[in-house]
């Protein structure tokens, strides 16, 4: 890979001190068991034993997700470098579920195995349409959704996201030839095509653009570039922290140096678990926590030179 994207990592979201939380009610017990060191008890009556025996009211709810062993993590297994499809199995892949032979690798696939791992569950992948990822979170299709998906305020009514384990944002992209290739406003955009992919914000920034073609969206990636290169579109939405391999695959594309920038395009990368798993979700945010930042840049870099062209 020629060029390196820089990384960002949110913080926006806050985390429940799930460790914390365990620790104090060990702490709990240890005062318990040392407060029955001193003069000799009496026998304890029927009364004492119940008590004794009876959960305490505050006890941490147990994390797990699914059925505790198997982690079914929802993606396209077609965003690349987010995650794609591959048909051999190597030490970066966990297997397809629902297509045979197949196995998923990516960077929400290497995040999606440390969740698993720190969660003591093996992950595999669940290839998905990106709209349908949610309702088969609801309806226990899979367990989690690792799949380059952003937290909005629309999804957060329907399910329950991490932290953000990257972030990245939208640019644009054309060819070197294309009357639109010095364009640095939106204003020097008036009258291009430009295409985004469906379901994500890569379609709904267009709608910032005055005066453009807003295409139909492309259902994929792959789909957006193609729109490109066969010259049915102008300029494409694209992943900033995908462009350097974009453009070292395709060298008559160019980034579009925009001095206008789209709102609210950052696009934290979250995992979603379905709404009610407040303790599964606390131990997720924890796991995410462990990452160091420099492993975060090193495995998207990875990713990045990895994936298919």
């Amino acid at each position: 890979m020629k060029a390196t994207p820089h990384v960002f990592v949110s913080d926006r979201v806050s985390r429940r001190d799930f460790l914390r939380l365990s620790s104090l009610v060990a702490s709990m017990g240890g005062v318990m068991v040392l407060s029955g060191c001193g003069p000799a008890a009496q026998e304890p009556t029927t009364d004492d034993t119940e008590q004794t025996d009876a959960p305490a009211d505050d006890a941490p709810e147990t994390a797990a997700l699914g059925d505790g062993v198997t982690l079914r993590v929802g993606m396209e297994a077609a965003y690349a470098p987010y995650n794609w499809q591959v048909s051999e199995e190597s030490e970066y892949t966990i297997p397809i579920e629902n297509v045979s032979g197949a196995f998923a690798d990516g960077y929400d696939v290497q995040v999606a195995k440390r969740i698993a791992e720190g969660l003591g569950m093996e992950a595999v992948a669940v290839k998905l349409d990106f709209a349908a990822l949610i309702d088969s979170l609801n309806n226990g299709q899979i367990d989690i959704v690792c799949a380059g998906m952003s937290v909005d305020p629309e999804r957060a009514q329907s399910a329950d996201f991490s932290d953000s384990y990257i972030d990245d944002d939208i640019v644009m992209i054309t060819t070197k030839d294309s009357a639109y290739a010095g364009a640095t406003t939106f204003a020097d955009l008036a009258g291009a095509s430009i295409l985004g992919q469906a379901a994500t914000m890569y379609d709904t920034v267009i709608d910032q653009i005055p005066d453009v073609n807003h295409m139909t969206p492309a259902e994929t990636v792959p789909l957006v570039v193609q729109g490109l290169t066969n010259g049915t579109c102008d300029i494409i939405t694209y992943s900033m922290l995908s462009v350097p391999k974009l453009l070292e695959t395709y060298p008559d594309f160019v980034e579009l140096q925009m001095d206008d920038k789209f709102e609210g395009s950052v696009m934290p990368d979250n995992a979603a678990i379905a709404k009610g798993q407040d303790a599964v979700l606390d131990q997720i945010n924890e796991i995410i926590a462990t990452i160091p930042e420099d492993e975060r840049q090193q495995t998207w870099n990875d990713c990045m030179d990895r994936q298919p062209a």
